[in-house]
């Protein structure tokens, strides 16, 4: 392979916002080995450049050509975002033309336009997080109180000239006390905004969040239980109990999905029977739930998954490159995922195009299973569960939807429930 194929691959990755960690994982290799690969100091093979160029979802000859490729791949996503799925304002086929004449406006395009992803991504984090997260509102709470309790011993004593001195030493005490819970509660918070290790260990982390990260530094999927092995000592290093709680309970579901699919036998019948989790739980005898969270959860799986119960909150997130994935409140109520909460017991297949850059297409499987717990007399329960799966865009209309209203830049939509900091886009009703 031709020299700098690496740093083209490695543009690409950071254009997409993958981490190195599951790029590699998703292309059966090492993250060191790519880490490598990336910096051009190991040779790529046919076979492993062809995984990862199916991965970041490029062709192989963009990786090898060159530049001047990837300017016209990057141009061209840049057309249609703006272009929108039918118009073509721009001369799309003229594009070499443009990039020959004038090479370095081609690149500063390219470069604006890639940086307007990642900054997009970052406003979606950010949003999330302040806008949902209920820690950070407490923490915000007790910032405000404190202030207001200064402000108030202060105003009392700049304005009171006559305060007894037992009185007045009282009020000074008050002061010091509340300036000490000020600075403390204005230190978590920016420990707990900049993501610091600090933040964690005052508990400023949300347990979900503690949850998931300890998920993905696994790859999503627990190793030790497909021996029938312990994991008991990995939850317990977990700084919070109510993570460890989650943990334990995903641990417990995870261990019973693995006893009814034995990996080996379950890896075949994903492979013979093209993955419809439908027809997987019937060779197996199971239901299509545990079918949907293992393959989510195999090694080196490129699905993503959401699970909510009947109320529609997300109680498991495992995202997939390239769809966000909303932390925190409410997801896009047009996921084929509330379709199926609706219809129990009835498969809902949709293709989904992700609506903003890229305009990538997902192929997404959604079912709901009711449960019992307490017998006929007690209440239903309702979980659903959606399966998300990149795919080339095809020849059936997708439906577009986004990651939650706030930050999806989807106009017109009938199902907005609050404004967009993105386009502005009001309310669907």
């Amino acid at each position: 392979m031709r020299a700098l194929t690496g740093a083209r691959l490695r543009e690409r990755r950071l254009a997409l916002g993958v981490r190195q960690a599951d790029a590699a994982r998703a292309a059966g290799i090492s993250a060191s080995y790519l880490n490598l690969i990336e910096h051009d100091r190991r040779p790529v093979g046919a076979q492993v450049l062809a995984r990862l160029a199916e991965v970041l979802g490029v062709g192989v000859e963009t990786l090898e050509e060159g530049a001047e490729a990837g300017l016209i791949v990057a141009l061209r996503a840049a057309a249609g975002e703006v272009a929108g799925a039918s118009a073509n304002i721009a001369e799309v086929d003229r594009l070499e033309d443009f990039i020959g004449r004038f090479p370095g406006w081609a690149a500063v395009l390219a470069q604006t336009h890639q940086r307007a992803g990642q900054l997009e991504r970052a406003v979606a984090a950010l949003n999330d997080r302040i806008t949902h997260d209920p820690h950070l509102s407490q923490a915000l709470h007790e910032v405000l109180s404190a202030v207001s309790s200064v402000r108030s011993t202060a105003a009392i004593l700049a304005e009171t000239e006559d305060i007894a001195p037992e009185w007045r030493a009282r009020f000074h005490g008050n002061l010091h006390e509340d300036s000490e819970r000020l600075a403390l509660g204005a230190e978590a918070l920016v420990a707990y905004l900049d993501g610091s290790e600090a933040a964690e260990e005052a508990g400023a982390a949300a347990p979900q969040e503690l949850f998931d990260d300890w998920l993905a530094a696994r790859g999503w999927h627990l190793a030790a239980l497909e021996g029938g092995g312990d994991i008991e000592a990995e939850i317990a290093a977990l700084p919070s109990l109510a993570a460890q709680g989650l943990a334990r309970d995903w641990a417990r579901v995870a261990a019973g999905d693995v006893a009814v699919l034995p990996l080996a036998a379950f890896q075949t019948a994903v492979a013979e029977l093209e993955g419809d989790p439908a027809r997987i739980a019937a060779r197996f005898g199971c239901g299509i739930l545990p079918v949907m969270r293992r393959m989510a959860t195999l090694p080196a799986a490129d699905a993503g998954l959401v699970i909510c119960d009947a109320s529609g909150t997300l109680i498991f997130r495992k995202p997939a490159a390239g769809f966000a994935l909303p932390r925190f409140g409410a997801a896009c109520a047009l996921w084929p995922l509330y379709t199926a909460l609706s219809r129990p017991m009835e498969a809902v297949a949709a293709q989904l195009e992700l609506a903003g850059r890229g305009g990538q297409h997902w192929r997404a499987l959604a079912y709901c299973q009711p449960e019992l717990p307490q017998g006929f007399g007690g209440p239903q329960l309702r979980y659903a569960a959606m399966l998300l799966m990149p795919e080339a865009g095809g020849a059936l209309a997708a439906l577009r939807v986004g990651s939650t209203c706030r930050i999806c830049p989807e106009t017109g939509c009938p199902a907005r429930r609050e404004a967009s900091i993105v386009t502005g886009a009001g309310f669907g009703f």
